[in-house]
């Protein structure tokens, strides 16, 4: 199973290194026609953005979400397993101490 593993990660490597032809020659015709993305400032962008649809009902929305998120999180942050399940699972460790170290 190891040498299956380890065969694969090997074989995945491998294909990760190789080249694509279709794909070089995509950036290359890009590269000759000079149609690399120029980077501009940020200003410029923002001046052209419209104003975003954010209203007063969807802010209190997102904040319930949010707050209902937050409780839900907090509810699973708790023991996963109840008390007599731990105290089940703790004698049976107890009673069998060999195959557990």
């Amino acid at each position: 199973m190891i040498r299956a593993i380890f065969a694969l990660i090997v074989g995945l490597s491998l294909t990760a290194c190789a080249g694509f032809p279709e794909v070089d020659a995509v950036q290359a015709k890009f590269a000759q026609n000079g149609a690399v993305p120029q980077l501009v400032p940020i200003e410029g962008l923002l001046a052209q953005a419209r104003p975003g649809r954010a209203n007063e009902a969807g802010s209190i929305a997102l904040a319930a979400r949010a707050a209902n998120l937050r409780a839900r999180a907090r509810a699973m942050h708790g023991p996963v397993q109840s008390a007599a399940t731990r105290a089940r699972l703790a004698a049976a460790v107890a009673a069998y101490p060999a195959h557990f170290n």
